[in-house]
């Protein structure tokens, strides 16, 4: 065998027995170890209370009216929330990404406050601040406005712990974003309007859809935030979070395991959906390969 033949032959072989990730069966075991017991096990143990029930009896459970109310108002507030955010968080990322001002670094970082901020914490706090008499609530009251314990409440609570889905999944493809285009753009003789919609939307959308969709899964499970500005009027501003715990707190775990195996599928869906926008963003920017 010439010697270049073994000199290949030599290095296919230590190509296939280098390992990308040093100890890969030990790392591979405590990744499924760890996913299993934080995620896998609880899902199934979600499953598992759901099955006691008949197909008839989990039909009755999340076809009352009370809990078809609650799925309304977590969908709807959640949807408008994240819609909200979808367009504010664009704006957000522009501004800390294009421009340059005092305290940028602090803002930047605040963005991040509702992650690091107890639920319950925002929760009283927006609902002494919108309340009637609090102090962005009494000027809405003058105009026989209320926006605690209503609809808007919920939503604007959700808009809080939702912006920053948003701002981090755009602001990074902003970062990258190769101003040339624009420029091109505006030698062609496009208006700056035209070139935000033609050129750079474009290329914001996917970062946009997969905020909107993290964003809105995260507000459809939102308790703590929620429950204190909603005032929790049955068929108004009861959320579906606060049913299964009214559920749990009358011992009734079947039906509390039914009404969040729904909410769970929901959050699946979405997520799903974000997964394969991503998927399809990657395509792209490997020039489909």
């Amino acid at each position: 065998m010439p010697a270049a033949s073994r000199t290949e032959n030599g290095d296919s072989a230590m190509k296939k027995k280098v390992r990308i990730i040093p100890g890969f069966g030990l790392s591979m075991g405590v990744t499924l170890s760890i996913l299993s017991l934080v995620v896998l096990i609880p899902l199934a143990s979600l499953v598992i209370f759901t099955a006691k029930l008949s197909l008839s009896e989990i039909w009755e459970v999340i076809t009352r009216k009370r809990v078809l109310a609650s799925f309304e108002v977590s969908l709807l507030t959640a949807f408008v929330a994240s819609l909200v955010n979808a367009v504010m968080g664009v704006v957000l990322a522009w501004v800390l990404v294009r421009y340059d001002f005092p305290l940028k670094r602090l803002l930047d970082g605040m963005i991040e406050l509702p992650f690091a901020l107890p639920t319950a914490v925002a929760g009283i706090s927006l609902t002494s601040l919108y309340a009637d008499t609090g102090l962005v609530g009494k000027i809405f009251a003058r105009f026989g406005i209320s926006i605690a314990y209503t609809r808007a409440g919920i939503i604007i609570a959700l808009i809080f712990i939702g912006i920053p889905f948003v701002v981090r999944q755009v602001q990074p493809v902003l970062e990258k974003f190769d101003p040339l285009y624009e420029e091109a753009a505006g030698i062609l003789g496009a208006s700056r309007t035209k070139i935000f919609w033609k050129v750079i939307l474009p290329e914001l959308a996917p970062a946009i859809f997969t905020g909107f969709g993290l964003a809105f899964g995260r507000c459809l499970g939102e308790y703590g935030s929620v429950v204190f500005i909603a005032g929790n009027h049955p068929y108004e501003t009861e959320i579906t979070p606060l049913i299964i715990m009214s559920e749990l707190q009358e011992y009734d775990y079947s039906s509390a395991t039914a009404i969040a195996l729904v909410m769970l599928v929901t959050a699946f869906l979405i997520l799903f959906l974000v997964n394969l926008i991503q998927i399809r963003n990657s395509k792209i920017l490997n020039g489909g390969h």
